[in-house]
């Protein structure tokens, strides 16, 4: 019943940027926090940033500095603008959200399928 779909990813060279989006759609009553994680070949999934529905953020420290997360809550999206790409950000990247539906009251996580992003000269 709920979908996130991101957007954005490709390929690009080191020192470029990228702008993810990611689109939650469905019955949703609301959403609480959202986030942005990453999982390279071979390597654990790790969380990137975060961002709650009143707009605080928090972020891993090899991105500090060079990402920036945001939301539209009118349109249930998370956006993740990267600049000053390295190498090592090469990853898949994959949203998620807190998310309550209507007439349940609880809430529960759903993650989107994931975009390549690739950073290579």
């Amino acid at each position: 019943q709920v979908h996130l779909v991101e957007s954005g990813g490709g390929l690009v060279q080191p020192g470029g940027s990228l702008r993810l989006s990611c689109a939650a759609s469905g019955s949703i009553f609301r959403i609480n926090d959202m986030g942005w994680y990453r999982q390279a070949p071979g390597k654990q999934r790790e969380l990137v940033a975060i961002i709650t529905s009143g707009g605080s953020t928090n972020y891993t420290n090899s991105v500090k500095g060079r990402f920036t997360i945001s939301r539209d809550n009118a349109k249930n999206t998370v956006y993740l603008q990267m600049n000053s790409l390295k190498p090592e950000d090469t990853a898949v990247y994959y949203c998620n959200g807190d998310i309550a539906r209507f007439w349940y009251s609880g809430t529960v996580t759903y993650w989107g399928q994931g975009t390549q992003v690739t950073v290579s000269s």
